[in-house]
């Protein structure tokens, strides 16, 4: 793999820290499936249980229930937003499995990539297509100033907060006090850095304010984020049919190994062999967690030079709300390693985001630009790479075509199939009826 953070580290006798692993049996000696090798086995126990979501440090809210009550609340919140329209339920609707079911995700105006699921978002390592948030709460923050987005401003997000007397009191029972923001002189009621256009309105105003008042305001902006995130956090898939399966080779249990059916396991075995899946959708929650160029041809119409993660590391080191940064709740080794020492060069150019493939069934189309309607059509790609784009001089050397039969490509749709479970708290889809618990 040519991740740079996983080169870097490396040469520095470390690794990216994996999601913590569960508490498993060990598998049981008698009752094995049928057809798998020592070696398959073994990778298969990798693949699952799915632990609980890693911890992040660097926003101390993200087990407490009152603010992921309040993110859940502003996760459906229109006037999160400059026209009174928008919220993130705008792109990640519930009944669309956390996207939005287009190829170019679409708010304020149209984006130049596909809107990525929210199930299991919390296991990621990077945030976007391209990893320019090094954190849920982070990656929470970008939409809501972005103009084709939620095309707001932080100053508008902070009177909100202030001037709505329940979403202050939820603030408060969270975080604490908010500033006094009826000082008109100090604290406009848009405001937010524009790079690159001094002259936009927001950039002025917010270069008019003192520091410290900036700072006060950044804060609050931080924590809407880290609320979101302890919300988001509770989306989560990691009991499919597959799992069982695996139960049942852990326990023994033939009924559980039933789960997965005959074209599956087959599918299963392509996966660990043949197809080369797992060489990049690995571990419990079936991703690298780190970045590939697939070559995958753009979108008709689409962005033609997206440079993805040759941007996107850039943007991460640069972000103040990143965990090394003042409003990290722990900006200290950990996320140092993480970001300081990322490394960007052309092996970047055109690296894109592995996605889980827990719910792919479901969170159709695919790609960064959704430039594949089906799974099918997915699979169809890795199995000829027909009409692969050359986005630079050294193409991804994993990626080979692995020229799969018509009867191998139903099978390993069968296998992606069974990693499908959408059981989720049914409160967890609407908007709650106050921002904060009794």
């Amino acid at each position: 793999m040519r991740s740079i953070a996983i080169v870097f580290l490396a040469l520095l006798g470390c690794s990216a820290p994996p999601i913590p692993e569960p508490e498993v049996k060990a598998p049981a000696s008698d009752n094995l499936p049928r057809g798998f090798t020592a070696e398959e086995i073994e990778r298969i126990l990798d693949l699952s249980p799915l632990p609980d979501p890693p911890p992040d440090p660097t926003n101390r809210f993200y087990e407490d229930e009152r603010a992921a009550h309040l993110g859940q609340f502003l996760f459906y919140e229109t006037r999160l937003s400059g026209s009174g329209e928008v919220s993130c339920a705008t792109c990640h609707l519930p009944n669309k499995d956390w996207g939005d079911g287009k190829k170019l995700g679409e708010a304020e105006g149209q984006m130049t990539r596909h809107t990525m699921t929210l199930w299991n978002v919390a296991y990621n390592r990077w945030f976007f297509w391209d990893g320019r948030a090094d954190s849920l709460w982070a990656q929470a923050l970008g939409p809501l100033e972005e103009p084709r987005e939620h095309a707001g401003s932080r100053l508008r997000f902070a009177h909100l907060m202030h001037d709505d007397a329940d979403l202050r009191r939820a603030y408060t029972q969270v975080f604490g006090a908010l500033p006094d923001l009826d000082d008109a002189s100090r604290f406009p009621p848009e405001g937010r850095p524009v790079p690159g256009d001094p002259e936009h309105p927001h950039a002025k105003a917010w270069e008019g304010m003192r520091e410290e008042d900036r700072v006060a305001v950044n804060r609050v902006f931080a924590n809407i984020g880290k609320s979101i995130a302890a919300f988001e956090r509770k989306l989560v898939s990691r009991r499919s049919s597959f799992d069982d399966f695996v139960a049942g080779i852990r326990e023994g249990d033939l009924y559980k190994q039933m789960e997965l059916h005959e074209d599956a396991r087959r599918g299963l075995k392509l996966f660990l062999g043949k197809a080369r899946c797992f060489l990049c959708h690995s571990g419990p929650n079936f991703t690298d967690r780190e970045f590939h160029d697939t070559r995958v041809p753009p979108l008709k119409g689409g962005k033609r030079l997206d440079p993805g993660r040759y941007d996107g590391v850039e943007k991460v080191i640069a972000d103040p709300f990143n965990g090394t940064g003042a409003y990290s709740d722990d900006p200290g080794e950990a996320a140092e390693v993480k970001v300081d020492y990322l490394i960007r060069n052309g092996h970047n150019w055109s690296e894109f985001k592995t996605p889980s493939l827990r719910n792919s069934i479901v969170t159709a189309p695919y790609m960064h630009q959704g430039q594949f309607a089906t799974l099918d059509e997915v699979l169809e790609y890795y199995s000829t790479l027909e009409g692969a784009v050359v986005n630079h001089h050294q193409a991804e050397r994993t990626l080979v075509p692995v020229n799969l039969t018509e009867g191998e490509k139903r099978d390993l749709h069968a296998f992606l199939e069974a990693l499908t479970d959408l059981s989720l708290d049914p409160a967890l889809k609407r908007k709650p009826e106050t921002p904060y618990l009794p």
